[in-house]
């Protein structure tokens, strides 16, 4: 059996030092992510008609991030942030496309080599699918995703065990549709009770000296929204809220009929449509968040709340009618802003107390880079998220001013664009028209109007187009030439660093 590690004070560079009052045992870590759940959705950023109150429970135990944002809103691009902590350039995939089968940096790799057991539950959206990444074993459910021979998810083979002739998906609803319904079949086999209990049951059962690093990963609030009928219940009467719409939007007339088209990228369905949407799609992140709960008491139990270092975040968002947008891979806070709370084991020393708001921006790559100061360990130079230590810790003085979100071309071709924000303004460019957009977030957080041709705001665009410059220059002269943005004719999916298979 190895021995137990016992944390050497912390006192690295920059004075990260634990209290003597630390615990002698490495922290757990347990990392739990949903799948497409937008920052507003939750109780504990404002949001009173969603009914969250575990997670709510997290945040006033921890600290919540209240300016967080994907690297890369769809799936596998800011998975491969989280994985990786780097950005979507250094990791290689500037959109939605399949994921490197290494990448130099993996974070269940690292964390094994510290020292810890790893398991992960859940989504993981990786390729090939059953690749483990330095995890020792995965139980997973992908959405009824197949891109490798012969892979059946372990939710789906669990399923067959105990209601073989029923079909997974007899609700009916598209996987990337935004119509709600109620699920069909009894809630014990909905793919979110399957993971929370697999979570369950890992902690119920674990008996090593060693630390555990866990990550369950929800496939929901993705659609299909679908929770059980009971959550849905939950949601009547409340006051959900209908979507934004900018003023810089184009027009798009009512489409009265959107079973026409269900999974539309855009289309202006009306207020009524979208808050049924938002009805299930809220009460789909109930039903997360009941298995959040159950998570977290069977922590307590097991004694390991205490010293566990707990994260809550989501991959990307979604838009749910905001600017007759659906889906994801938009510069807009309901696609790119998510939800990010993180616990700390007690014991460990803050300048903040428990129940803190933090504005700084922060997003997916900071997680790793966290998880390795946390042991103590230094971060590589080619991982370029910062711990999150700095600003619990009271350095929040050498954080970024600034956090980039980007996504190539999707569903439509200005649809490729890059993003820059500190939670308070925003600044979007878009490669292959040249067109930019300016919001100030603190008066205007929905973002309703543009402000890149307002005069007083001239200065701050200015700004804005240098840090820009400043960002992308790294990348050569066809995005940054002359000290200018270039407008590019050409999408990108994948930058030179994405590693490729060698021959």
């Amino acid at each position: 059996m190895l021995q137990r590690y016992k944390y050497w004070g912390l006192c690295m560079a920059g004075g990260l030092c634990a209290s003597a009052s630390l615990a002698q045992q490495r922290p757990h870590i347990i990392l739990l992510v949903t799948d497409q759940q937008r920052a507003d959705a939750l109780g504990c950023m404002g949001n009173s008609a969603v009914i969250s109150p575990n997670i709510d429970r997290l945040a006033h135990d921890g600290f919540l991030f209240r300016h967080a944002y994907t690297a890369a809103p769809s799936s596998t691009p800011a998975r491969a942030s989280l994985l990786t902590g780097q950005s979507p350039w250094r990791h290689g995939m500037l959109g939605y496309g399949q994921m490197a089968e290494h990448y130099d940096y993996e974070m269940p790799q690292m964390l094994r080599k510290l020292g810890y057991h790893t398991l992960g539950i859940g989504k993981m959206h990786w390729h090939p699918q059953r690749s483990l990444r330095g995890f020792e074993a995965t139980l997973l459910d992908e959405s009824g995703r197949v891109e490798d021979p012969y892979f059946v998810s372990d939710y789906r083979k669990w399923f067959a065990t105990q209601a073989f002739g029923l079909n997974p998906d007899s609700t009916g609803v598209d996987w990337n549709g935004h119509l709600g319904k109620a699920y069909s079949l009894p809630e014990r086999l909905h793919p979110t009770v399957w993971t929370g209990e697999q979570a369950l049951q890992t902690i119920k059962g674990y008996s090593s000296d060693q630390p555990l690093f866990l990550e369950v990963s929800f496939a929901r609030p993705h659609s299909p929204y679908d929770p059980p009928q009971r959550f849905v219940d939950m949601y009547e009467g409340r006051d959900i809220p209908a979507p934004v719409v900018g003023s810089w939007c184009d027009a798009l007339p009512l489409d009265e009929h959107p079973e026409r088209n269900p999974t539309a990228a855009r289309g202006n369905f009306g207020s009524d449509y979208a808050r049924q949407s938002r009805r299930y799609y809220y009460a789909s992140i109930t039903f997360v968040d009941e298995q959040v709960g159950r998570i977290i008491q069977a922590l307590k139990e097991k004694g390991m709340y205490d010293n566990a270092l707990i994260c809550f975040v989501s991959d990307h968002g979604d838009m749910l009618g905001d600017h007759h947008l659906w889906r994801k891979t938009y510069a807009y806070e309901g696609s790119s802003a998510i939800p990010f709370i993180v616990k700390l084991p007690r014991g460990f020393s803050s300048a903040l107390s428990a129940g803190a708001k933090i504005d700084a921006p922060v997003g997916l790559q900071d997680l790793l880079p966290t998880f390795l100061t946390v042991n103590g360990q230094e971060v590589p130079s080619a991982i370029d998220g910062m711990s999150l230590q700095k600003l619990w810790t009271g350095q929040s003085k050498t954080w970024r001013k600034y956090i980039a979100t980007e996504h190539s071309t999707a569903y439509f071709a200005d649809n490729f664009w890059c993003a820059l924000t500190d939670g308070k303004i925003k600044y979007i460019w878009f490669f292959q028209s040249g067109k930019e957009q300016l919001f100030d977030l603190t008066k205007d957080p929905h973002e309703l109007r543009d402000l890149s041709a307002v005069s007083r705001y001239g200065k701050q665009l200015a700004a804005m187009r240098q840090a820009m410059v400043d960002y992308l220059s790294e990348r050569g002269e066809e995005w940054v030439k002359d000290g200018r943005l270039v407008v590019r004719k050409k999408t990108m999916l994948y930058s030179p660093h994405f590693p490729r298979k060698k021959n």
